[in-house]
């Protein structure tokens, strides 16, 4: 009984997380907040947060598959010679967590993290920034990039039924913290910075915020952000591999000999 209460509750409260998801991705892609992201820099930092963190983050954990018809939402049954019986009939998440599992995940978590902490540095260099201000049109670009390779990071980082993670947790806390460290320096970075890095933004005195106040302002919306999705990920996955079964010190043990036989990403070292 108490199962089914709490079940009662989870499904409204994942719908409001998805919708919460891509209303934060439209509302930052139509002025005014658009408009505002090319006058203020802690605007547009918001929404560089929004595009790489909050919308594929909330997309992932609210796990609207089932209602888009991408997953028949039946739980994954074989008989014992192998022959699968449920779900009866694969729909495309279906399949693409059977190759996962086929396949493992820690080389594939660890590419994903590499190439969105490259994603996001990319992102807040000053060329790319100064463009965004003076071409609206790569606003686009930019969420299309960051919100897609998002959503496969947080797919090896946070359970979104059918899709699950492959990588041990010890790895997935690795790539969690590696992440948001990456994100925190550029952040210091650019905050600190005299003059600022970003030349497109102007700033007039007596009129608005100050360029060190917008700078700064800028800095901490990142460091905020990147700490409430990614520290919440460290802790649980932590918190979960203490309860587990298995001794943690043994995994890591475990891991480090597969590391050495097998190599880095899986391939074998001669």
């Amino acid at each position: 009984m108490q199962s089914k209460r709490s079940g009662e509750w989870v499904r409204p409260l994942r719908s409001a997380l998805a919708i919460v998801g891509a209303l934060l991705l439209v509302a930052f892609c139509m002025p005014p907040l658009s408009t505002w992201a090319r006058r203020y820099e802690f605007v547009e930092a918001t929404q560089f947060c929004v595009f790489a963190f909050w919308t594929p983050f909330l997309i992932m954990i609210a796990a609207p598959w089932d209602r888009l018809g991408m997953t028949s939402h039946e739980t994954y049954a074989v008989t014992e010679d192998g022959e699968r019986v449920s779900p009866v009939k694969l729909r495309w998440l279906d399949r693409c967590q059977l190759r996962r599992t086929s396949r493992g995940g820690q080389s594939r978590a660890i590419l994903g993290g590499v190439l969105f902490a490259c994603l996001t540095i990319f992102w807040r260099m000053a060329p790319l920034v100064d463009g965004l201000v003076h071409h609206p049109w790569f606003v686009a670009l930019e969420a299309a990039s960051l919100v897609g390779l998002g959503v496969i990071l947080f797919s090896d980082l946070v359970e979104s039924p059918p899709l699950r993670p492959r990588a041990p947790r010890p790895v997935r806390i690795g790539i969690a913290a590696v992440i948001m460290w990456s994100v925190w320096v550029v952040a210091y970075l650019y905050g600190m910075s005299h003059p600022s890095w970003y030349q497109a933004f102007h700033h007039f005195a007596g009129r608005g915020i100050s360029e060190s106040a917008d700078q700064q302002l800028s800095a901490v919306v990142v460091w905020a952000t990147s700490a409430a999705i990614f520290i919440p990920i460290v802790f649980w996955n932590l918190a979960r591999w203490f309860q587990s079964e298995e001794d943690p010190s043994d995994e890591l043990y475990r891991l480090v000999r597969e590391e050495r036989t097998r190599g880095f990403f899986g391939t074998r070292e001669y």
